[in-house]
């Protein structure tokens, strides 16, 4: 398979039934962008501009009722997966350049039975408020959801990931229900340990703001005007110890938390890489272009805070970019072996 759209969904007849898109126009990209960048502000001014946690069908929002569950999943299978974006982006993010009916979501249901669900979140909001407020959402759907759930099948692409570990520590603590549907998690181009150009961001306006000369001082004030969503990228934090009470003046202290990983939950890691393998120059160096292979492949050592992931579900693509990862073909060819795999 090559990166091209992948057939199945090519040419079909106008008998065909209708393809559920992600959703997404140029003003949802626009918003998508400006709460990944200010959304944490825009949150506390109860700015309209700030983007509620809901679920997006076709550019459309879903109620998390019975009978608008019902309106919106005239047919569902037991079997659902939730697709979780990134930072500064919006459900829009899954469909294939061109296509934009095309998604793993949309090839998923249409090959395995997989019904298709797409949230759409705040990405500037702290990664522990989206967990949070996530673990609830979810809650409430098993409970609201018009026909048995079986399975809840959770990818997160990369800051999704985050959202979504974040969330499933939340329901563990909590002891909510739906964390017992969730048997697998595909996580995306995850920055599981962190982020180096948002610890290099920290050190820059740190040490901007050392300078007593006010014009330094502000630009020092302008580079910090990142969100809480962009600095939980830095180390990777999960939970709200990880970042409250934090020391500015401490820009590259790690207070991350460990958050271990769920054992009832097979985790699977799918790596991008800019070389034609991992040992290739550019791989070593860039990753996917955005995050470190070693951070999307949750490769921990000591100085991590985290869990080493199981290298056995790590998959690494050649060749495919951060952004490719949310829409390739090679990419799903592998989201569907995860997804078909029988598990004990």
């Amino acid at each position: 398979m090559t990166g091209q759209v992948p057939p199945v969904l090519v040419g079909e007849s106008a008998a065909s039934p209708p393809v559920v898109r992600a959703g997404g126009g140029k003003l949802e990209f626009a918003l998508g962008v400006l709460n990944g960048v200010l959304g944490d502000y825009l949150h506390r001014q109860d700015n309209g501009l700030a983007t509620p946690m809901e679920l997006f069908l076709d550019g459309q929002r879903v109620q998390l009722d019975r009978a608008s569950l019902q309106r919106a999943y005239p047919a569902p299978t037991g079997r659902l997966a939730l697709w979780v974006h990134g930072l500064a982006v919006t459900e829009a993010v899954w469909s294939f350049p061109g296509e934009p009916a095309v998604t793993y979501g949309a090839l998923l249901e249409k090959e395995l039975g997989v019904t298709p669900l797409y949230l759409r979140y705040n990405s500037g909001l702290h990664i522990s408020e989206n967990g949070e407020a996530l673990a609830r959402l979810l809650e409430t759907l098993v409970a609201e959801f018009p026909s048995p759930i079986e399975e809840l099948i959770l990818v997160g692409y990369s800051m999704g990931g985050l959202v979504v570990r974040s969330a499933c520590h939340v329901a563990a603590e909590a002891g909510h229900t739906w964390l017992s549907r969730v048997r697998r998690a595909l996580y995306l181009g995850v920055p599981h340990l962190g982020s180096p150009l948002e610890r290099l961001g920290k050190v820059v306006t740190w040490a901007l703001r050392s300078i007593p000369n006010p014009y330094t001082q502000l630009v020092a004030d302008v580079a910090n005007l990142r969100s809480n969503g962009v600095k939980d990228l830095g180390f990777g934090n999960l939970l709200k110890q990880d970042w409250e009470g934090a020391d500015s003046q401490a820009p590259l202290q790690n207070r991350r938390h460990p958050v271990p990983l769920l054992p009832d939950i097979s985790h699977h890691l799918l790596v991008g890489s800019l070389g034609r393998d991992e040992r290739h120059l550019l791989s070593a160096l860039f990753g996917d272009g955005v995050v470190p292979l070693s951070s999307a492949a949750g490769r921990a050592g000591v100085m991590d805070r985290s869990p080493v992931f199981p290298q056995e579900n790590v998959k690494v693509m050649a060749g495919v970019d951060h952004i490719a990862l949310a829409h390739h073909a090679d990419v799903y060819a592998q989201v569907r072996a995860w997804c078909e795999r029988e598990l004990p």
